[in-house]
């Protein structure tokens, strides 16, 4: 079964996305303090770094989430209940920036990040919490009259 692989290639495109995060959000912070224009009469430097902080805050949980998928791919088994409710935010995250990313930067963003929510819903599905033993042997249980 294909669940090994797109555990694996989730993983690897989450990793890639949370190192384009802390880089775009490396590059806006430096933008606004080159800028040095004020928002309702925010310091430049306190948004600044505002955005390198969100940046890695968001990275960080990019990461921890394809350590998660990871995991899953190494050992062949569904994440644990914490990991499928981190997974889950985050199919929830991806979902509504694809929603938001189609007006405000194009096809190509949701085209994106709908391939990244695919391939986070995938992982959660193709993985059974407790496989079904299939058994030759007759039941020896009784049967209801």
């Amino acid at each position: 079964m294909a669940r090994r692989p797109v555990a694996w290639v989730g993983a690897i495109v989450l990793l890639a996305e949370a190192v384009g995060i802390v880089l775009l959000n490396w590059f806006l912070g430096l933008v606004v303090n080159k800028q040095d224009m004020s928002l309702a009469g925010l310091d430049p430097h306190a948004m600044s770094v505002s955005t390198w902080i969100a940046g890695a805050v968001f990275g960080l949980y990019l990461v921890l989430c394809a350590v998660v998928m990871a995991r899953s791919a190494v050992r062949d088994r569904a994440p644990g209940r914490f990991g499928r409710i981190l997974l889950i935010s985050a199919a929830v995250v991806h979902g509504l920036l694809g929603a938001f990313s189609v007006g405000l930067v194009g096809w190509p963003a949701f085209v994106f990040m709908m391939v990244v929510l695919g391939l986070i819903v995938l992982t959660l599905v193709a993985y059974d919490k407790k496989p079904a033993e299939v058994s030759d042997e007759p039941s020896t249980a009784p049967q209801p009259a």
